[in-house]
């Protein structure tokens, strides 16, 4: 059994003290050191450097000699030569954090004006930004803003708007601990984990390229059935050599930084998934490449080394993608609610709306106005940014790995 300590009072008298200069080594230490000599509690704590200026706030319990608190606190100032400001208030100010979100905005350029929709955006719809930090610099500037007072949901709705007007890329996450939980991500693999479609690279053997990429456009966009669009794509590689398979897996390109992705978040412990319209005798090899957990796609049906034109069994379509995202994560023993889902086409929309974080990454119009996160930057590594993780971290991580053992 341990002691309880009473948390300080909502309506308690507590002051605030805030330090800003220069950053220099041991100012925290200095200030908590003077500080320990009061009959005080630490309440909250903030400490900010961006390119060498600091800012540091602490807030505390009033003691009974608040005079030379404050004193001691100028004092501490002075010997840095930072700028000290005081004020008195009540509370802790929890009551503004109900409905607490994480807003992350991913612009390339982010320009001042874009900042300045989205802040006011929070703004009206009643929202606090309590922080900001500068997640990343590269590939894109990545900005996080912890916002309270607003539930997410209503959040998304405001600013995904905003965000389209203003060329930038807004996602909004519930700020709670299920962010931190080990999660499963689940991706569509043509025109998202790799430049362009495999289909249209087979229908080149066929001599039929052209033709095949008007009805995957198409389709993308939603205005075919996709099921029928498969089969009528499908019938045009009829003798097409088996050999071909390999020969589109050998000139696959990956979209920029999808190895980055994959590989930082399986550090973390996440799963991943494959969920394709596209073909099984790629996407194997595909999955086998990059370590990746689980797969689902289409199985061309071969012949005298040739393929017939038809392919075989159940077609992975609109609702077997989201289907597939299910079953994984029961396979993995993950929520679904932990599930993130990133695709570009309309076949991909049951999946994004079934995950607990859907991404449409560079996707059709159609796509991108009814996913409720979208990224329209051409690199999967910024999606580490809505997880949470750093451009410093990725980083680390990586020189870490590369720095010799023994």
């Amino acid at each position: 059994m341990t002691d309880h300590v009473p948390a300080v009072h909502l309506t308690a008298p507590t002051v605030l003290v805030t330090l800003t200069g220069p950053d220099q080594s041991g100012v925290s230490t200095r200030l908590f050191d003077a500080l320990s000599g009061f009959d005080v509690e630490v309440v909250d704590v903030e400490q900010l450097v961006v390119r060498g200026r600091l800012v540091l706030s602490v807030l505390l319990t009033v003691p009974d000699d608040a005079g030379t608190l404050e004193q001691t606190v100028r004092a501490v100032g002075d010997g840095f030569g930072l700028h000290v400001e005081i004020e008195h208030g009540d509370g802790d100010n929890r009551p503004r954090r109900v409905g607490r979100a994480q807003v992350v905005v991913l612009g390339a350029p982010l320009r001042p004006g874009a900042m300045a929709a989205i802040t006011a955006g929070i703004k009206r719809g009643g929202g606090n930004i309590d922080r900001i930090v500068r997640m990343g610099r590269y590939p894109v500037t990545a900005i996080r803003m912890e916002v309270s007072g607003v539930e997410p949901d209503r959040l998304q709705s405001d600013l995904g708007a905003l965000a389209h007007e203003n060329g930038v890329d807004v996602a909004v996450q519930e700020n709670g601990i299920r962010r931190h939980a080990q999660r499963l991500v689940v991706m569509d693999v043509d025109s998202t984990l790799i430049q362009g479609e495999v289909i249209e690279m087979l229908a080149a053997h066929a001599g039929c390229e052209e033709q095949v990429a008007e009805v995957t456009e198409r389709a993308m966009r939603g205005e075919l059935d996709f099921a029928e669009s498969l089969r009528e794509r499908v019938a045009r590689l009829e003798g097409v050599p088996v050999e071909a398979l390999d020969e589109v897996y050998a000139n696959l390109q990956y979209a920029p930084g999808a190895r980055t992705m994959i590989r930082t978040l399986k550090r973390l412990g996440y799963r991943f998934a494959l969920v394709s319209g596209g073909f099984t005798q790629v996407i194997e090899q595909i999955a086998a490449e990059l370590e990746i957990d689980y797969f689902a796609a289409n199985e061309l049906e071969v012949a005298d080394g040739r393929l017939t034109g038809r392919v075989v069994g159940r077609i992975v379509d609109r609702p077997g993608k989201a289907s597939a995202l299910r079953d994984f994560a029961e396979q993995a023993r993950i929520p679904v609610k932990n599930t993130v889902a990133i695709g570009d086409g309309a076949n991909d929309l049951d999946m994004l709306a079934a995950a607990g974080l859907g991404i449409a990454f560079n996707a059709k119009p159609v796509v991108r106005d009814q996913a409720r996160t979208s990224v329209n930057v051409p690199y999967l590594d910024a999606i580490v940014y809505l997880m949470g993780i750093t451009r410093e971290e990725v980083e680390a991580a990586d020189a870490a790995d590369a720095a010799p053992t023994g």
